[in-house]
């Protein structure tokens, strides 16, 4: 597969802290991660006192950057695993914010402004800067990849939850523009990747953390502990074998059915379950801190039950509550449903980055996890156009999340078929020979 020489893993100089590195993933994670606080400026953008937006186009700037992030996080990827985390986190996240920054310049009249500016730039940028600590720290946690990338991801679930209550107090600023918000915003976020990506590297290579053993992470592969470097996959190795087109559907459908309730959750805290408007405000506030959580809940437990269990937990629980929820009326209910919905969400992200390891190797994670997040994009775009054309005008809340309840358990299928690849290593000597042309 590749053994080719890559800046940055080797050093003659003595192996960095690698917990000072994780805070510094989860800082430029919490910067990226306020993406997930659109809604507040959505909800300015379509007040008669600013630009008077409907729905519909106040979500176009957020659906694009969300579908930008596939470009950007397989373009980072690729250069990642080459030149090193560092300068694709750097540039990743200098694009994000000035994309951010110039959506300041957007109003009424300049709506292409934001659309260049949050949707294009920034989503680019976000995505090239969100796979660089995933991959990395995949690489100095071998003992514990699960929770690690849990941990970092968490920080990008987190971001929204800074950047909410911070934003509507700069929109309250000025009303009338409420996109003026989004320069400070732009500014700070440029300031918190820098401070984190400068101190990205990667570790040595073969690195093991002191003590150590196979035994002591029954979990990590040779591939993930780095002890075997020829099991690694290169990406266009990893797209020859099914597992990673199954590893991306779960993914896929994993995001269709968690952001389907997320883009509907306080119309439907209301509809459903009674919340007045400020009480679910409220409640979609809380329910960020689960979206965070579970990256590091499900990470976690994917070291110690198995991926693939966890995959089939992570699908079923989202499955049941979407089922149950239109028929409670019962608010508290409504919100351990909805809660346990967004830790599952969440808990995807949290554990597929080390899935993909377990499954290909760490080498060139960057590529192959950052093609996986296409399933990020499609089911970032399908999930809340579906559940939103089955709800409709006469808010057919029961349609809706049965539909997407069933896609969900239909989906548990997957992690039961899903078996990691035979390593090169471990190949006949034709099919190795086949890999490399």
């Amino acid at each position: 597969m590749t053994s080719s020489a890559v800046p940055e893993r080797t050093t003659d100089q003595p192996v960095a802290n690698r917990w000072v590195i994780l805070v510094a993933g989860v800082l430029v994670q919490l910067a990226i991660g306020a993406v997930y606080a659109w809604s507040v400026f959505a909800k300015a953008m379509q007040s008669d006192e600013a630009f008077g937006w409907s729905k519909a186009q106040a979500a176009v700037p957020f659906e694009l950057a969300i579908g930008m992030i596939f470009i950007g996080s397989y373009i980072g990827g690729r250069i990642q695993d080459r030149r090193g985390p560092r300068v694709v986190a750097l540039t990743g996240g200098i694009i994000y914010s000035i994309g951010v920054m110039i959506a300041s310049f957007a109003d009424a009249d300049r709506f292409w402004i934001l659309l260049l500016g949050y949707g294009v730039l920034g989503g680019f940028g976000l995505g090239m800067a969100y796979i660089v600590p995933i991959a990395m720290l995949q690489k100095w946690f071998p003992d514990k990849p699960g929770l690690i990338t849990g941990i970092a991801v968490a920080g990008f679930g987190f971001g929204a939850v800074i950047t909410a209550p911070l934003g509507q107090r700069l929109i309250a600023g000025d009303p009338s523009m409420p996109t003026k918000a989004f320069l400070p915003l732009g500014i700070g976020y440029l300031v918190a990747v820098v401070i984190g990506a400068v101190l990205f590297r990667n570790p040595p290579e073969g690195y093991r953390p002191p003590g150590m053993t196979d035994t002591a992470a029954p979990t990590a592969t040779a591939a993930t502990a780095g002890a075997e470097p020829d099991a690694d996959f290169t990406a266009s190795e990893a797209l020859g074998t099914r597992q990673w087109y199954f590893l991306t559907a779960i993914l896929t459908l994993s995001v269709t059915a968690g952001i389907s309730l997320i883009s509907v959750a306080a119309g439907s805290a209301s509809d459903v379950a009674g919340y007045s408007a400020a009480a679910a405000a409220s409640l979609v506030g809380v329910l960020g801190l689960f979206n965070g959580g579970g990256r590091i809940l499900w990470g976690w437990l994917s070291d110690r039950v198995g991926k693939m269990p966890a995959f089939m937990g992570i699908l079923g629980i989202q499955g049941v509550c979407l089922l149950l929820i239109p028929h409670v009326s019962s608010p508290a209910l409504f919100a351990v449903l909805a809660a346990l919905v967004y830790l599952c969400y969440g808990g995807a992200f949290g554990t597929m980055p080390s899935t993909a390891g377990r499954f290909f190797g760490v080498r060139n994670a960057g590529a192959i996890y950052g093609l996986m997040l296409i399933g990020w994009s499609i089911g970032g775009v399908v999930g809340p156009l579906l559940i939103s054309s089955l709800i409709g005008e006469d808010k057919a809340y029961t349609l809706g999340f049965t539909v997407v309840g069933v896609i969900a358990l239909a989906g548990m299928a997957l992690p039961l078929v899903t078996k990691k690849p035979t390593p090169r290593a471990a190949r006949p000597v034709g099919t190795r020979a086949a890999a490399r042309r």
